[in-house]
Order: C-alpha cells, then structure tokens, then sequence
C-alpha cells in the first residue's frame, strides 16, 4: 500500500472509530447503560472493575478498544509491514479519532448555544409584543 493510500485510510477508518466512541459514550440511546457503568467505576470495590467500567464512560479511553477491533478487522498497518506497523496504525487512529470528536464537540456546542440564543431572543421578543 502506498503512503498516500495509507493515509486515505488513516482520514477514513477514524470516521467509524470515532463515530462508534462517541455513540456508546455520549449518546441518548446509550444512556442507561452508561449511567450503569458510571457507578460501577466510581462504586465497585475492587480497582480493576472501576477501571474496567470506566472504559465505557470516557470517549477517549472507549476509542482505543474500538480501534484495536477496527486494526484487527480491516488488517491496516501504518508506514512498516509488520507488528510495528499496528502499534503506529492504533496511535495515529486514536489520535485521529480524538481529534474528530473534539471537533464533533465543539459544533454541537456551537449549535446548543445558537439554540439558546434564539430562544432567549424570541422569548425577549414575545414579552415585548405584550
């Protein structure tokens, strides 16, 4: 595969990771479960079951399992042919995926306070029409 090629797959494979990673970690329909685990890592006694349920909790920690599955899946390597190449090909892809949720965060941020902004506008509006 070449490096150009390599690349291309680098942009598109972080798509799905970071896409799967923020769902489960963030999303609605995910909710109960997560709440779930958000109790077990701050409740259970033992250190390894926290850590272990924390994992479902932070996008960041969930990219990395989610990435190990995707390398094992679609068997890319980054720049070398051999074990090396996966340790460069998970990195770069957690970072890459990391990169797009915090983008992902910030637009939805954006769009929540242009929400807010137009309700307090028309809220504002309304009271003066009265």
């Amino acid at each position: 595969m070449t490096i150009v090629t390599q690349i291309v797959w680098l942009f598109i494979l972080a798509i799905p990771i970071a896409c799967i990673s923020w769902t489960v970690t963030h999303e609605e329909i995910f909710r109960e479960p997560h709440e779930w685990c958000v109790r077990r890592s701050k409740n259970d006694r033992l250190l390894v079951s926290r850590k272990f349920f924390y994992l479902f909790t932070c996008e960041y920690c969930f990219s990395h399992y989610v990435t190990i599955a995707f390398l094992i899946l679609c068997d890319y390597k980054l720049l070398l042919n051999d074990w090396r190449g996966y340790i460069l090909a998970g990195f770069s892809l957690v970072f890459t995926a990391n990169v797009y949720m915090s983008l992902f965060a910030l637009l939805r941020q954006a769009i929540k306070k242009e929400k807010v902004e137009i309700e307090k506008i028309e809220s504002e509006t309304d009271s003066e029409k009265e």
